[in-house]
């Protein structure tokens, strides 16, 4: 039997697609930048059969690709244009195996959407904190293989922080059971750090064992209007004095980005009168809600009479919290409806915030005065997403061909920093060469000497990260 002959004996016909169109949705990205072809698009629906396809794959010299949700930024779940690559999706495996309420853990499989694994936490009066534009769609296995991070990082840590074990199918076909939800575990090399965070260039992560906490008693959501970044790392400094770890999350975004929201996004409505920059801040408490609001609603209040902000909304309901969080999550759906954009996902030191969006903003306003720079972000971890849409002047290819210019300019500010030109969104096909001129040659064949050991073949996601 050929290799497709194969492929379909151990996933069964219906899930081995070989159409164009049936293939179509996988082989584009959520942004429409990358457009690949493949052999086949493969639907294993168990370990057992990610297993069996990456053997005859493995046998047969032929690369794969792995795909979770397809919500990558940066390309890494798309294929190359050679048609060469069997496309590897996780979507079937989609099963809870276990909750451990005295353990706090659960064990999931890596096709699951992480909003269904958060309300499945909630159903066993416990909370998943990983929260992200993107998870009525994104999948846990994707989450893990970008080391996903999203607003509550601040608190709960990335995806690094919330796995405890893991069950990955390796380059050669083995199944390494990883799936021990223990929080300490000193007998030798931490084996499941190096799959999270690789894209799927080390292994296939298949299931998982993550941590789950107790659902907060009560929580408090506020809008604020500041003058500047620097303004909100001030803020911050005093929310986390006053809150302690009760502060959940705290996110920065620009006017120019909620205008986008309010124009694009249909019942987007503005929480209070125009200022330059707005923080959203999350609280949550032990106490009941009247009392955690009550605690904000007497900080706000002194930071109005201080002037450290000019105006704020504290929500009187859920249902209001969620449309002013609402507004932050829909900023990047609202930056793609308006069109083409160059996005930048990097992280600086808390402290160096300020200076960062100073100096980029007029170091790109001086070669671009055009351009409309779109900056939100996790303040409280330190992570931006620091976009430009194209000028309305200027043609989608004329500005495309900048990117190599504006990359340049923001990453050599952020390297200089001494920050990552990736936080959370991975390094994909997006930033491969990119990253060659901010790390050290050392860090490189480190990388390369792990991907050799694993993948000696080179097959597993060829072409991104490395």
């Amino acid at each position: 039997m050929n290799l497709i002959e194969q492929l379909a004996v151990i996933v069964g016909a219906d899930n081995l697609l070989t159409a164009a169109g049936d293939m179509a949705p996988h082989l584009v990205d959520w942004r429409g930048r990358y457009h690949g072809t493949a052999r086949c698009v493969v639907r294993p629906a168990s370990a057992e059969e990610v297993s069996a396809v990456v053997r005859a794959c493995a046998q047969a010299g032929v690369a794969m690709v792995p795909q979770g949700g397809n919500t990558s930024l940066c390309g890494a779940g798309i294929p190359d244009e050679s048609g060469a690559a069997v496309l590897i999706s996780l979507s079937r495996l989609n099963r809870i195996r276990a909750i451990d309420s005295a353990n706090n853990t659960i064990v999931i499989e890596a096709g699951c959407v992480l909003q269904a694994l958060q309300e499945a936490a909630a159903q066993a009066g416990r909370l998943f904190p990983l929260s992200l534009a993107a998870e009525g769609s994104c999948q846990i296995g994707g989450n893990l293989s970008t080391n996903a991070g999203g607003v509550h990082v601040m608190r709960y840590g990335n995806m690094r922080e919330l796995a405890l074990g893991l069950e990955v199918v390796l380059p050669n076909g083995e199944i390494w059971n990883g799936l021990r939800g223990l929080r300490k575990d000193n007998s030798g090399y931490d084996l499941k750090q190096l799959f999270i965070g690789a894209e799927g260039t080390l292994g296939i992560i298949t299931a998982a064992v993550l941590k789950l906490f107790p659902l907060p008693q009560s929580v408090a959501t506020a809008w604020m209007a500041i003058d500047s970044p620097p303004a909100a790392v001030r803020l911050l400094g005093e929310l986390q004095e006053a809150f302690g770890a009760g502060l959940n999350a705290c996110e920065l975004v620009s006017d120019t980005a909620l205008g986008l929201v309010l124009k694009h996004i249909p019942g987007a409505q503005a929480p209070l009168a125009e200022s330059p920059w707005h923080l959203l801040v999350e609280i949550s408490g032990e106490g009941g809600d009247s009392s955690l609001h009550a605690t904000l609603e007497a900080f706000l209040e002194k930071a109005l009479e201080r002037g450290v902000i000019s105006d704020a909304v504290l929500a009187q309901s859920s249902d209001q919290a969620r449309r002013l969080w609402a507004l932050r999550e829909n900023i990047s759906e609202a930056q793609k409806i308006e069109g083409i954009s160059i996005k930048h996902d990097l992280s600086v030191a808390i402290s160096h915030i300020g200076e960062f969006i100073e100096r980029a903003d007029a170091a790109l306003k001086q070669f671009f005065p055009d351009f409309r720079i779109v900056a939100f972000g996790h303040v409280g971890d330190g992570n931006l997403h620091y976009n430009q849409s194209k000028p309305e002047t200027m043609d989608a290819a004329a500005f495309i061909a900048v990117q190599p210019t504006i990359n340049r300019i923001v990453h050599d500010i952020v390297h200089e920093l001494g920050g990552s030109i990736s936080a959370e969104h991975g390094l994909g096909q997006l930033k491969r060469e990119e990253i060659l001129r901010y790390k050290s040659p050392l860090e490189m064949e480190m990388m390369r000497a792990i991907k050799r050991a694993l993948d000696p073949q080179g097959l597993m996601n060829p072409g991104k990260v490395l």
